[in-house]
C-alpha cells in the first residue's frame, strides 16, 4: 500500500507542480476523467480511506483541490496502525482487508492513468500489482456490478501482470491520448 501509494502522490505532484494547468484537461484512460477529475477523484479516494480505516463514515467527494499527496500520507499514517485491518467497516459492510486491497487496486491503476494521460513512464511496484491482480480476479464480477470495473479488454494470457490487471478491470494497456 505504501510504495504503490507513494509512487502515485509523486507522480501527482509532478503533474499539479511542473506541468502546470493546462495539462489538467487532458484526457485520461479512465474516460470518465480527464487529468483534473482523476486528480480530484484520487483526493477523494484518500479522504475516503482516511475515515474508513477509522471506522468513519463514507465521504462525498469535494471539489479539485490540488492536495493528493498530503491525504495520502494521513491515509498511509491511519492504515500503518494494525487495528485499521481488523474488523468490518461499518460504513461499508465490507471486510476491513477488502477496503485496503480496493484502495491499493486505486493506487495502482489510476498512477498508470495518470503517467499515461501526460506521457510519462510509470513502472508499479511488482508486489503491489500481484495483489492487485489477485484480488481483482476475485472481486471483478462485484466491481463491474458497482460501476468500479469497465468490461474486460482482451490480453494475451502471457503479458506481463500488469497489463493483465488493467485488461480484467477494462483498461487498454496499449491506450494512448
Amino acid at each position: 500500500m505504501r510504495r504503490a501509494t507513494e509512487r502515485t502522490a509523486a507522480l501527482v505532484r509532478t503533474v499539479v507542480r511542473t506541468m502546470g494547468q493546462e495539462r489538467l484537461g487532458d484526457p485520461t484512460p479512465c474516460a470518465e476523467f480527464d487529468v483534473r477529475g482523476l486528480i480530484n477523484h484520487l483526493e477523494w479516494v484518500a479522504e475516503l480511506f482516511e475515515s474508513l480505516g477509522e471506522g468513519g463514515p463514507r465521504v462525498e467527494q469535494g471539489p479539485y483541490a490540488g492536495d493528493f499527496p498530503e491525504r495520502a500520507e494521513r491515509t498511509l499514517a491511519v492504515w500503518a496502525r494494525p487495528e485499521a485491518w481488523q474488523g468490518t467497516s461499518p460504513a461499508m459492510g465490507l471486510p476491513m482487508t477488502t477496503l485496503a486491497h480496493m484502495f491499493l487496486v486505486d493506487m495502482v491503476v489510476h498512477g498508470w492513468d495518470l503517467a499515461r494521460a501526460v506521457g510519462v513512464p510509470y513502472e508499479p511496484d511488482a508486489e503491489a500489482v500481484e495483489r492487485a491482480l489477485s484480488f481483482t480476479g476475485q472481486m471483478v464480477e462485484m466491481g463491474r456490478k458497482r460501476g468500479a470495473f469497465g468490461p474486460p479488454v482482451a490480453v494475451p494470457d502471457d503479458a506481463p501482470p500488469f497489463d493483465r490487471l488493467l485488461g480484467v478491470i477494462g483498461r487498454d494497456p496499449a491506450w494512448k491520448p
